[in-house]
């Protein structure tokens, strides 16, 4: 077996001129505006998730996701106790009365258990 040994060096690209990007780069002259809070008029109620990804209604903490930490999600009652999670246009998924995380909008997890018939 033939083995090859290779260095690796840090050599600026040729595109740059010989100079680093570090050494290119300028501050954007547009000033960034954050975007307002989304409006969830269909929704019972906008909430801010927490740092650690939570929707905290009264004192239940329901896990969602570290993704939408900071972000604002709709909450929408759907049947008898069970919530509607939304981020934007996005049906994330359902949590219900007992349930303390949001379950995937795919496949809903309250939907009535149909179970297979066995053979005779």
């Amino acid at each position: 077996m033939n083995s090859s040994r290779y260095t690796i060096t840090s050599v600026p690209p040729g595109g740059l001129e010989g100079r680093y990007p570090g050494e290119l780069y300028t501050p954007s002259a547009r000033e960034y505006f954050e975007p307002g809070v989304p409006e969830y008029p269909c929704h019972d109620r906008t909430i801010k998730v927490t740092r650690c990804g939570r929707i905290c209604i009264g004192t239940r903490k329901i896990n969602l996701s570290t993704v939408f930490a900071g972000q604002y999600v709709g909450v929408r009652e759907v049947a008898d106790e069970v919530w509607l999670v939304s981020f934007l246009e996005y049906d994330l998924g359902f949590f219900d009365r007992e349930l303390n995380k949001v379950e995937p909008v795919g496949r809903n997890p309250f939907a009535p258990k149909v179970l297979p018939m066995l053979p005779e």
